[in-house]
């Protein structure tokens, strides 16, 4: 926190984490859904020494499964011993870091889609009586969100009310806060003391 004589100034962060794993994008080829959802669930196959490793995800329409490639005839000898027990123990929490690597959404052409599984974690710091509040935006694991949702959620205000106050500059920041992000950023929100933005901070509040 950070007072001056002519400003009441207060500091807090928000951290923005994963509730739970999201839900894959790729069109069905049995029914019209276009959502899939992974329970952290692997398949190996093992060939003498080379491995094949894919991560399960089901329809949300129908059940159908379908396998997302994580090793593809990986000699057995490069494959970490640890993870190797983790594919096998079906380890929800690597299923997660998994869905966070570019890499492999790339190689099985499916995006992910984070509405619900999100959550903002902000600093217990009453700012009611504060004039300016400054926050910093940290984002646990790479989690690409719409910036103006994410404020909305933050602020516990609409979008169209987010959207007031940056055309109005009462909240700016140096950060691009159309479109989608994962990264890090901070914002600076000038308020009347008592207005509705940004009230008592809690923890825990959830994405809906």
């Amino acid at each position: 926190m950070t007072t001056n004589e002519t400003t009441r100034r207060f500091a807090t962060q928000w951290l923005v984490r994963p509730t739970g794993l999201p839900l894959i994008r790729r069109r069905c080829l049995r029914c019209k859904s276009a959502q899939y959802r992974a329970h952290g669930k692997f398949r190996i196959n093992a060939n003498h020494k080379l491995l094949d490793v894919w991560l399960l995800a089901l329809c949300v329409g129908c059940g159908e499964t379908i396998k997302l490639t994580v090793l593809e005839r990986a000699n057995v000898r490069t494959v970490d011993p640890t993870t190797l027990d983790r594919f096998h123990g079906n380890d929800p929490a690597l299923a997660a870091s998994l869905l966070a690597d570019p890499g492999l959404l790339r190689r099985n052409g499916v995006t992910l889609d984070w509405d619900g599984a999100w959550t903002v974690q902000k600093t217990t710091v009453d700012v009611s009586e504060a004039e300016v509040v400054d926050t910093s935006v940290r984002f646990i694991q790479r989690i690409p969100i719409r910036l103006m949702k994410l404020l909305s959620v933050g602020l516990d205000v609409s979008r169209s009310e987010v959207e007031r106050l940056v055309a109005d500059g009462a909240l700016s920041s140096t950060h691009r806060l159309s479109g989608k992000s994962s990264s890090d950023f901070s914002f600076t929100l000038r308020r009347r003391p008592g207005s509705a933005a940004d009230g008592p901070a809690t923890e825990g509040e959830v994405c809906r």
